[in-house]
C-alpha cells in the first residue's frame, strides 16, 4: 500500500507541473551544454544537454523567474509570462565580462591566496549548512567506444551478442546508456538512504541502473575526494602544500554576489591533485562552481587520460544556502588504439534541509528500488526527465528497445545459437561450447589439447586437464546450477585422475548455496596452494627447483553456505579424505640436467624413499563464519548486493574437526580467527593489516597434511597485488605447526605520498610499500620480515609490476632478498 501511495503522489505531482523548455545558445547561435536552469529561490532545477536543449518543471509559471547560469557567461534571469502547460523559452547567453582590480601580484601578496584561506576557514560553516538534506535526484550515464578491434593480443574481444551488435563496422558506438530518478536522504559524513523511483537501461528490459547518488557524491568541502586514490581538495586544510592559485577575475551573479574565478595550479605534477578552476563567493566564501580536471596518472589509473568534474550551485535567499544543483562527470580513456569515453550528468532538485532526522532514518540499506521502477513507460520519462535526450541518445533507446523484443525471442536466440554452436572436427582437440540462450543453459568441453592447463611437476611430469561442464541459470530469480568434471593425466606417473563438482545457488538475496565435489587429485600439503602451477613449472624446468610438494587425495565433500544476517555469512563443510604419499617419478628439466630435484617429502627433501606420512583416511568437518561489520547493501528486485563498510574490519572465525579416522591419532580439533582491515590514512595511503591466530587440540600425532602451514615463497616471484598473506623469504614448510600460532601482516602503500616528492623516482609514477610480517609458534623463535619496495611499475599504461627488498630474521639467522611482483600472472592463472 505504501508503494502505491508514493507512486500516486508522484503521478499527481508530475501532472500538476508546467514544463518550460527550449534551447540555450551563445550569441553566435552555438548550443551551450550543461547550463544550470532553475527557478529563482527554489530548488527546482535542471541542466541543458549537449545540444543546448533543456526542460524544467515548475509549479507556477509566471509567478517566479527562471535563472540560466553558465560558467563564462552572464547569468540571465527571465520571467515566464504564460501559464500554459508547456512554455517554449529559447535563451541566448552573452559572455561574462570578468574584472580584476589593479593589484600588484607577488608571492607574498597574492589575492587568490587570501580568498582560498578564507574559503578554508569558512568551509566548516558552509559545509554544515548542507550537512543534511532530502532531495530529488536524477542521473544519466553513457559509455561509448571508438575503434574497438576484433582481437587484442590475438584474443577475440567478446562483448556478447547484444552489446556487439550496437557497434558499427569500425567498432564504434554506445555501449551503455541509462537513467535513474530517485529520492535521496543524506547526512554528513556518509549516511545515505536512496529510493529509486524509476530506472531505465537502453536495450535491457530489466533496467536496473547503477547510476545512484551513492556513487556520485563528491564534496569539495572535505579534505579529500575518493577517486581510487584520495585526491586533495583545492580548499583542503593542507591545500597550500599541493596547489598554487591565481585570481583570474570577478563577476556579479543575479543576486549581486561577487564571484571570484580562481585558477587551481598543481605544485607537483605527479601528486593526487586537481587542476582547473574553482569559483568562490565573496563574503560567505562558499563554493559557487567547480570546473576541474584529473589526469589519469594522478589517480593511479593509467588507462584514463583525463576525467573532468563540473559542479554548479544555486542560491536560495530564504535559506541563505548555496546548494549543488548540477554535476557532470566525464572521462576519456584508451588502450591498444581503442578509445573509451563516458559522461554522467546529475541533477539535484526539490531540496529540504531539516535540522535533524529521526533515529531510524538511516540503516544498512543504502539503495532500494520501488516496485516496477524499471517498468515506467516513455510517457512517464518524457514528462519527468529533467535533461532532454540528445538525438544520439534518443536513437540509441529506439534502436535497442526495438531490437530487444527480437533478441529475446526464441527464433532469434536459436538462430544466433545455431551459428555459434556449429561443431567442427577440430573441436575434438581444441574444445567446444554449446549454448541455448532461450532456455538459459550452456555446455563446455575443454578439448584434448587444453594447452592452457599444461604444467610440470616432479610427481606427474608434464600433465594437463580436460573435461566437461554444464550450467543453467535464471537471472530473475537469482538461481544458477553448474556441474563439471575434470580429467587430469600425468605423462610421467602415467596416472589418470578424475574429479567432479556441482553447485546450486538458490537465490541472490541471502545467496544460499550448496556445492560439493569428489574424486581423485593431487594436492599440495598446504591447501592454500602457495605456489602456482605456472611458477612451479618454470622453477622446475628452468632452474631444477622442486617446491610443489604433492600427495594423492581421494575425497568426497559437501558444503552449504548462506548469509544468515546482514554482513554475516556462515558456511559448513563435511567430507571424507583418503590420503596417500607420492614420490618423484621424473628428473627431467630444460637445464641443469646433471643436478637432482629435491624429494617430494617436505620434511626430508634429501630422502627419496621415506614417505612424508602413512596412508590413512578420515572425515573432516569445517565451519567458517565471515563477519563484515556495518555491511551496507543495495536491494533490487532481482537480488541484494553487499558493500563492505571500509570503516570496520572483516572477521573470520573457523572450527575444524577430524573424526572417524583410520587411526585415533589422526583425529583433532582446531579453532582459528582472522581480522583483516584497511586503515585509510587520507592522502597518505592505506595501511593494510591481516592478523591470524589459532590453536590445535588433541593433535600431537596428526598427519603433517593437517598441520597449519604458512605461505612462504622461495621463487622470489610475487603474484598478488598485496603481500598480506605471504612471507616472501620463508621456506614453504619450515614453520608448520600442530600447536598454537599467531601470524601478523602489515603493509602500508603510500599511494604516491612520498614517491611523488622524490626527484627521478616521481617520474616512475609509482607508489611505495613498507611492510612488516611476523609469525610466532611454540618452541621456535619468531620469524619476522621487513620489506620496502615500489609498486605500480611498468611501461606506459601497463603498471603490472612491483619490486621489494626483504630482510628476514629468525633465531639469529638473517637473510636478505628481493621479490619481483608480476601481477599479470593473476590473469594468466
Amino acid at each position: 500500500m505504501k508503494n502505491y501511495t508514493l507512486f500516486a503522489f508522484l503521478f499527481f505531482s508530475i501532472y500538476n507541473f508546467a514544463q518550460i523548455k527550449g534551447t540555450i545558445t551563445d550569441d553566435k547561435g552555438n548550443p551551450l551544454p550543461f547550463v544550470s536552469v532553475f527557478e529563482e529561490n527554489t530548488y527546482f532545477g535542471t541542466t541543458s544537454n549537449e545540444q543546448g536543449n533543456y526542460q524544467l518543471n515548475v509549479k507556477e509559471p509566471g509567478k517566479n523567474k527562471i535563472i540560466f547560469q553558465y560558467l563564462g557567461f552572464k547569468t540571465q534571469k527571465l520571467s515566464v509570462a504564460s501559464d500554459s502547460k508547456t512554455v517554449i523559452l529559447d535563451v541566448k547567453m552573452a559572455e561574462e565580462s570578468f574584472t580584476l582590480n589593479e593589484v600588484i601580484i607577488d608571492p607574498k601578496n597574492n589575492p587568490a591566496n587570501a580568498i582560498i584561506r578564507s574559503a578554508i576557514a569558512s568551509k566548516k560553516e558552509n559545509s554544515e549548512k548542507i550537512s543534511r538534506y532530502t532531495a530529488d535526484f536524477y542521473s544519466k550515464g553513457m559509455f561509448k567506444v571508438k575503434d574497438l578491434p576484433k582481437k587484442i593480443l590475438g584474443q577475440k574481444v567478446d562483448l556478447g551478442e547484444d552489446m556487439a551488435s550496437n557497434l558499427d563496422s569500425t567498432g564504434t558506438g554506445i555501449l551503455y546508456l541509462s537513467e535513474t530518478l530517485s529520492k535521496v536522504t543524506f547526512e554528513k559524513p556518509d549516511k545515505l538512504k536512496e529510493k529509486i523511483i524509476a530506472s531505465k537501461v537502453s536495450g535491457n528490459n530489466r533496467g536496473y541502473s547503477y547510476n545512484t547518488a551513492a556513487l556520485s557524491t563528491y564534496d569539495f568541502y572535505d579534505n579529500t575526494l575518493d577517486f581510487s586514490v584520495k585526491l586533495i581538495s583545492p580548499i583542503a586544510d593542507n591545500a597550500f602544500s599541493y596547489y598554487k592559485y591565481k585570481l583570474e577575475g570577478t563577476f556579479l551573479d543575479d543576486n549581486n554576489h561577487q564571484i571570484n574565478k580562481i585558477k587551481v595550479i598543481p605544485k607537483r605534477d605527479k601528486e593526487p591533485v586537481f587542476e582547473g578552476y574553482i569559483y568562490i563567493v565573496d563574503d560567505s566564501f562558499a563554493i559557487y562552481a567547480i570546473d576541474l580536471d584529473i589526469k589519469g596518472y594522478r589517480m593511479k589509473n593509467e588507462f584514463t587520460e583525463v576525467m573532468s568534474l563540473k559542479q554548479s550551485f544555486s542560491y536560495n535567499v530564504a535559506h541563505k544556502i548555496w546548494a549543488k544543483n548540477a554535476q557532470t562527470l566525464s572521462f576519456n580513456a584508451g588502450f591498444f588504439g581503442t578509445k573509451f569515453s563516458g559522461k554522467f550528468n546529475y541533477v539535484y532538485s526539490n531540496y529540504e534541509f531539516p535540522d535533524t532526522f529521526q533515529k531510524k532514518t538511516f540503516g544498512n540499506e543504502i539503495v532500494a528500488f520501488e516496485a516496477n521502477a524499471n517498468k515506467k513507460d516513455d510517457a512517464f520519462w518524457n514528462e519527468i526527465r529533467p535533461i532532454p535526450l540528445t538525438i544520439e541518445e534518443r536513437s540509441d533507446y529506439i534502436k535497442k528497445d526495438s531490437l530487444l523484443t527480437i533478441r529475446k525471442s526464441r527464433k532469434y536466440t536459436d538462430s544466433i545459437d545455431a551459428k555459434n554452436n556449429k561443431f567442427k572436427i577440430w573441436d575434438i582437440l581444441a574444445g567446444y561450447d554449446y549454448k541455448n540462450t532461450f532456455k538459459k543453459y550452456s555446455f563446455n568441453y575443454k578439448g584434448l589439447l587444453n594447452i592452457a592447463s599444461l604444467s610440470f611437476n616432479t610427481v606427474q611430469g608434464f600433465n594437463f586437464d580436460s573435461g566437461f561442464s554444464f550450467r543453467k541459470w535464471n537471472e530473475e530469480e537469482g538461481k544458477s546450477t553448474s556441474i563439471s568434471t575434470t580429467f587430469n593425466y600425468g605423462f610421467s606417473d602415467e596416472r589418470f585422475r578424475v574429479t567432479g563438482e556441482f553447485s546450486h545457488r538458490f537465490n541472490a538475496i541471502n545467496y544460499a548455496t550448496i556445492w560439493g565435489s569428489g574424486g581423485v587429485k593431487t594436492m599440495q600439503f598446504n591447501n592454500s596452494q602457495p605456489i602456482t602451477k605456472l611458477i612451479n613449472s618454470i622453477s622446475s624446468l628452468f632452474f631444477k627447483d622442486n617446491y610443489m610438494k604433492l600427495y594423492n587425495l581421494e575425497f568426497a565433500q559437501i558444503n552449504y553456505g548462506e548469509d544468515i544476517a546482514n554482513g554475516v555469512n556462515l558456511t559448513g563443510q563435511i567430507g571424507y579424505e583418503q590420503r596417500k604419499p607420492l614420490f618423484n617419478t621424473t628428473d627431467y628439466s630444460f637445464f641443469k640436467k646433471d643436478d637432482f630435484y629435491s624429494s617430494n617429502n617436505p620434511l626430508a627433501p634429501n630422502d627419496y624413499t621415506t614417505p612424508a606420512f602413512e596412508t590413512h583416511h578420515l572425515f573432516k568437518t569445517l565451519i567458517t563464519t565471515r563477519i563484515n561489520f556495518g555491511n551496507k547493501y543495495i536491494s533490487r528486485p532481482d537480488g541484494r548486493y553487499n558493500f563492505k563498510n571500509d570503516k570496520y574490519p572483516t572477521v573470520y572465525l573457523a572450527f575444524e574437526k577430524a573424526f572417524a579416522a583410520s587411526e585415533k591419532k589422526y583425529e583433532f580439533e582446531r579453532i582459528g580467527a582472522s581480522v583483516q582491515y584497511d586503515l585509510a590514512l587520507g592522502n597518505k595511503g592505506i595501511l593494510g593489516t591481516n592478523f591470524r591466530a589459532g590453536k590445535f587440540f588433541n593433535a600431537e600425532n596428526i598427519s603433517f597434511i593437517d598441520y597449519r602451514h604458512f605461505n612462504g615463497n622461495q621463487t622470489h616471484i610475487g603474484t598478488t597485488d598485496r603481500y598480506l598473506n605471504v612471507f616472501n623469504l620463508m621456506p614453504y614448510y619450515s614453520n608448520s605447526t600442530n600447536d598454537r600460532y599467531f601470524e601478523m601482516h602489515l603493509e602500508h602503500n603510500d599511494m604516491g605520498f612520498v614517491t611523488n616528492k622524490i626527484p627521478l623516482i616521481s617520474l616512475l609514477k609509482s607508489t611505495m610499500n613498507i611492510g612488516f610480517h611476523s609469525l610466532a609458534i611454540p618452541d621456535r623463535k619468531p620469524y619476522s620480515e621487513f620489506t620496502i619496495g615500489l609498486d605500480n611499475l611498468g611501461f606506459g599504461k601497463f603498471k603490472l609490476f612491483r619490486i621489494d627488498y626483504i630482510h628476514s630474521y629468525q633465531g639469529g639467522v638473517q637473510q636478505n632478498g628481493v621479490a619481483f611482483g608480476l601481477k599479470i600472472l593473476n590473469v594468466l592463472n
